[in-house]
């Protein structure tokens, strides 16, 4: 998928614990670092950086987002206001990628490749910043995302609104003001499917991971945040039909 996120890595402290941890509950398969659902790779696991983790970073999910022009559009980033994280590396593959920060504090990574796609593992992506109403601005900016429905989710977290990759496309993720809450830092949030989340939930705490936020939409699908065992968040989804 050009211009939105086509592939997904764990960056961790403990790669072996991690990989154990989601091939338990998401039913991967894993390879050369890579986690496989069936015989198709849809994330990969790293060691968290060095230099990242002094500077703060926990552990985390990395989505990268396909881009014909790696150098234009991080140009365009930095001159908004955000922040190069490392060097522009060459991939195996050949793709040209790197690591910022948006203006806003969320962190992601442009690649030069959209070969890889993980839509039907990685279903939902969450924005958690402190403005989501100029966030979206600059992702739609950058990217051609589309509005296309917004939701008031209360007093505490206010409004959410939806997004689609380009025009007249479905939602595939959300953007809300949620980091002006002490407790909530600005982050991307992926959420994996399942076919059976009680049971996926269950792997979660028997594994020491957390379960934080389990929740039904209004469609009937059942959601979860949680966090893995090394701290790194992400969130669980399975269909009202298998929940």
């Amino acid at each position: 998928m050009m211009n939105g996120f086509c592939w997904y890595e764990l960056r961790t402290t403990d790669t072996g614990a991690a990989q154990a941890f989601y091939v338990d509950v998401l039913g991967f398969r894993m390879r050369d670092n890579l986690f496989f659902r069936g015989d198709r790779p849809v994330a990969g696991c790293s060691p968290l950086p060095e230099r990242a983790a002094a500077r703060g970073a926990p552990a985390h999910w990395l989505g990268h987002i396909a881009v014909r022009d790696v150098e234009s559009l991080s140009h365009r980033i930095l001159a908004q206001g955000g922040e190069q994280l490392g060097p522009t590396r060459t991939l195996e593959s050949g793709a040209t990628r790197v690591i910022l920060r948006d203006p806003f504090g969320s962190v992601l990574s442009l690649v030069s490749s959209s070969d890889t796609t993980s839509g039907d593992v990685v279903v939902w992506h969450d924005l958690n910043t402190r403005d989501h109403a100029r966030a979206f601005a600059f992702y739609s900016d950058l990217f051609g995302w589309k509005a296309t429905e917004t939701v008031d989710f209360g007093p505490e977290f206010g409004a959410y609104l939806k997004f689609s990759w380009d025009e007249g496309g479905p939602s595939v993720g959300g953007m809300v003001s949620s980091a002006r809450l002490p407790h909530v830092h600005p982050h991307w949030l992926f959420y994996f499917h399942v076919e059976d989340l009680d049971e996926a939930l269950a792997k979660v705490s028997a594994r020491g991971g957390k379960v934080l936020a389990p929740r039904e939409l209004p469609n009937g699908d059942r959601v979860a945040v949680c966090d893995d065992p090394q701290g790194a968040a992400f969130a669980l989804h399975a269909s009202a039909a298998r929940a």
